[in-house]
């Protein structure tokens, strides 16, 4: 299975964007359950982890916002707020602006276990790339933009009618 990953794929045949997407699942897939050992407290769902990453990266950040950002229902975010904030994550204030509104920040707690995590997953994909030899690690690295693209793409897609 391992020697399957690392097969070529030319970027002409049809089966290119499904061995890509399988390639990416498996490669998440797999840092999540390397990454599962060495979790202190009880383990979070991607779409708290979603939730959290972005308070970090905005802090203030209102449920609104946070759902559309996220491409989730409010209520959806709401209970993902509830929960994380019953979890000692995340600080739910009333936003000065507009009394009705809420802006989330991460608590000490959650910064610290979200550098944790993301400490220990760039030491996780470090060793492993390595591992790899050079030829290998150029060709990710220079994909890195286009991987980005792709994301981005995929994200702006969401935002269409």
């Amino acid at each position: 299975m391992e020697r399957e990953a690392a097969r070529v794929v030319p970027a002409d045949t049809g089966s290119f964007p499904q061995e890509l997407a399988d390639a990416l699942v498996r490669l998440q897939r797999l840092v999540r359950r390397r990454l599962r050992g060495g979790l202190t407290g009880p383990r979070l769902r991607g779409a708290e982890v979603e939730l959290l990453r972005l308070v970090e990266s905005r802090p203030g950040v209102g449920i609104s916002d946070a759902a559309r950002e996220l491409h989730l229902a409010g209520n959806s975010v709401s209970t993902l707020v509830n929960q994380l904030v019953r979890a000692g994550h995340l600080i739910r204030e009333t936003d000065p602006a507009d009394r009705r509104a809420a802006r989330l920040l991460l608590t000490g707690a959650a910064e610290r276990r979200l550098e944790d995590w993301q400490r220990r997953r760039a030491d996780l994909v470090g060793r492993h790339v390595a591992r790899l030899p050079e030829p290998d690690r150029e060709a990710l690295r220079a994909a890195l933009p286009a991987l980005r693209r792709l994301a981005a793409s995929l994200h702006d897609d969401l935002d269409e009618p």
